[in-house]
């Protein structure tokens, strides 16, 4: 059977207003013209090219932000209210998440699993283990230096040395890395033992007590100051790591 123009399904077609200047394209406009030929609509691809011209256009509809989809003449809004429309979840910018901590323990894992792949060593080993917890004390580590200060303020929320001497806040981030790099070279264990037994051990205290003992709901700074990681089991799982590595290196039977 010949399909001819007439059989042919009439293409959706949406009109898409997003800004491109010369040294601004905006991303969430890419973002909905990507989506909208995707879903399998023509996108008529208005572009606003001076700061003038999207205050004229969101003056003329009402509206504050860019960019501004519409479908069959009516006005969907911006790329959130896009996905919205085609059912599709929304992020919610306040909305707790493990996600960044167990990204950083993802990569800690492959990262220890590589180092121990390159000496030809079993990947499953004791080896790997204490590799990613040295290397997973590191990445955590670098995210809190990213703003020692504000992820020092988020700690002082819950963590009870912190609260009685406030400058351990900001030297946390230091010990952690310290620790975790001469743990990964195996370098002065009379210094990373007691450091780690000591920064893990007050934190996981301090955990306890806040989310257990007392059941605040509070946001851990264990990925920095910018996060919405919720204290609670995965924070209190980092200081465990610290103070089981201090211990089984303590021991001396690995």
């Amino acid at each position: 059977m010949t399909t001819t123009a007439a059989t042919l399904p009439t293409p959706r077609r949406a009109m898409l207003y997003r800004m491109v200047m010369p040294g601004h394209v905006c991303p969430h406009g890419l973002k909905a013209r990507w989506l909208l030929r995707h879903k399998g609509y023509e996108v008529e691809d208005h572009w606003l090219t001076s700061r003038e011209e999207t205050d004229a256009f969101k003056a003329a509809h009402d509206v504050r932000t860019t960019p501004q989809i519409f479908i069959d003449g009516e006005r969907i809004g911006g790329h959130d209210d896009l996905r919205r429309h085609f059912g599709l979840k929304v992020a919610d910018p306040n909305a707790t998440s493990y996600t960044p901590v167990l990204a950083v323990f993802a990569v800690g894992a492959l990262l220890a699993m590589a180092f121990t792949a390159i000496e030809a060593m079993p990947i499953l080993s004791v080896v790997t283990v204490e590799r990613f917890i040295a290397i997973t004390m590191m990445l955590l580590a670098m995210l809190k230096l990213q703003d020692v200060d504000r992820f020092a303020t988020m700690f002082l929320n819950y963590d009870l040395l912190a609260r009685r001497y406030v400058p351990y806040g900001k030297a946390y981030p230091f010990l952690e890395l310290g620790a975790g790099v001469l743990m990964l070279t195996g370098w002065l264990d009379w210094l990373s033992i007691p450091v780690a037994l000591f920064i893990g051990g007050i934190g996981a205290v301090s955990v306890f007590k806040a989310v257990y003992i007392e059941k605040r709901e509070l946001k851990c700074a264990c990925v920095g100051g910018g996060s919405n990681v919720p204290l609670g089991f995965v924070s209190l799982t980092e200081n465990i790591m610290m103070v089981a590595m201090a211990l089984w290196m303590l021991s001396g039977i690995h």
